[in-house]
């Protein structure tokens, strides 16, 4: 007989321009929701992602029960934080140096809000878009293994043992597959708590152990799908809980979850345990060196054979996207530009403001709401691009307003020249398509 292992991890993202009345509802109609299903469900475990700049806006708000709830969960041992980029930007189209500063960023403010109950092992790309760009700046920060979407696996489906690659400098780096199927079922109201639970039982139970592993939008729970964080979490923690309920009673919480997992061989028969994504290396072997293929967790096995990794952020053929990122392009290399060569008060100012709002402008939202698969939101693309269009402003005033040889400003200019007429370009496209 056999112990079958479910990971689950759950991503808390909002983008830096998102409203304060919509933050408002998802953290009364999901988050909050979500951290009272953990706390009555103490067998349940889960991987947390949370991105830097939800940490802030919800601190920001006044919304601390939040952060506090998170934090409790954690030191419990009910849950582990795994580490992203701050923003949530598509860390494949955005430059090295970019990578390692957002995640970074990301690592540092949620390190100050969570305390010593932030100790990522784990890394979540955003939007799970993947390349081997960003390992090593995920590896120097202390990450181990990172998680992306089961359509980016280029080997035998893994049930029993955990494959790893290898990052640009050659350090070796875990990488842990979705099961795409059973997340979207989940996140799309197919199946219900208990029903995934006997699913698992009848697919995967056999005679060796075996895991799974689901990841969705914290969202999905309660806000995107009313009253789905009782009707699936709940009810899958207590079909997970029933079979060793007694087992779970009889010995007291641990900070490590290994106690009530290392139960003996006539205990986990037939179970389905509650993991988190780490507890699993302490189950399963090395599976062996692979190279997965570049994909995000929306991305279908006809995007990557027509060669398009990431189309909800960058599509061939969507003109709003091509001239969303020749905007990103031309701000980022103004704002280089204006590090370089400010050199007074003003000046250096102004190139600050500049690096601190390229951050953000970066966030991933603005070019999947103008992906139209079926994604169309004007009001969010624009907000996108007056983000950008700050980071323009602040570093040509940088620039101008610096010693630089009139050469200098004067290619800065044909810059912002640029960048404005891709601005209305992008807006023509709002006001009429």
């Amino acid at each position: 007989m056999s112990t079958i292992y479910w990971a689950n991890l759950l991503h808390f993202y909002q983008p830096p321009i998102q409203l304060p009345e919509v933050l408002r509802k998802i953290v009364d109609e999901s988050y909050r929701p979500l951290i009272g299903v953990f706390e009555e469900h103490p067998q349940a475990r889960v991987s947390i992602n949370i991105n830097g700049v939800l940490t802030e806006m919800l601190h920001e708000s006044g919304y601390e029960d939040v952060i506090d709830g998170l934090r409790r969960l954690a030191e419990r041992g009910q849950a582990e934080f795994v580490g992203s980029a701050k923003y949530h930007p598509i860390l494949p189209l955005i430059p090295a140096a970019e990578q390692r500063r957002q995640i970074r960023r990301n690592h540092l403010t949620n390190k100050h809000f969570f305390g010593d109950a932030y100790r990522p092992k784990g890394f979540f790309p955003p939007e799970m878009c993947y390349d081997r760009s960003f390992l090593d700046a995920m590896v120097d920060l202390g990450h181990q293994w990172v998680i992306m979407s089961g359509v980016a696996c280029p080997a035998a489906w893994p049930v029993d043992r955990i494959y790893q690659t290898r990052s640009g400098d050659g350090q070796t780096v875990s990488v842990i597959f979705r099961d795409d199927v059973l997340s979207n079922k989940i996140a799309f109201q197919d199946i219900d708590g208990r029903g995934f639970i006997e699913h698992l039982r009848a697919a995967h139970g056999n005679d060796r152990d075996m895991y799974i592993v689901t990841a969705m939008d914290a969202e999905t729970f309660g806000h995107h799908i009313e009253n789905w964080d009782q009707l699936f979490l709940a009810g899958a923690y207590e079909a997970v809980s029933t079979p060793y309920e007694s087992v779970v009673q009889a010995r007291p919480l641990a900070t490590s979850t290994h106690t009530l997992l290392t139960m003996t061989e006539e205990e986990s028969a037939d179970r389905v345990v509650s993991a988190t994504v780490s507890e699993l290396f302490e189950h399963f072997p090395d599976g062996g060196v692979v190279e997965p293929r570049p994909a995000s967790w929306s991305t279908t096995h006809d995007d990557l054979a027509a060669g398009v990794p990431y189309p909800l952020w960058q599509a061939p053929g969507n003109y709003i996207h091509k001239l969303q990122w020749e905007h990103v392009d031309i701000a980022l290399a103004l704002v280089e530009q204006a590090q370089q060569v400010a050199d007074g008060a003003v000046s250096e100012r102004h190139a600050e403001i500049a690096r601190g709002l390229m951050d953000p402008a970066l966030h991933s939202c603005q070019f999947w709401w103008a992906s139209r698969r079926p994604h169309w939101d004007v009001n969010m693309i624009n907000r996108g691009l007056n983000q950008q269009g700050d980071v323009v402003l602040n570093a040509f005033r940088a620039i101008n307003l610096s010693g630089a040889p009139e050469a200098v400003k004067r290619d800065a200019y044909y810059k912002v020249i640029a960048a404005r007429d891709l601005r209305a370009k992008i807006r023509d496209q709002l006001f009429w398509d």
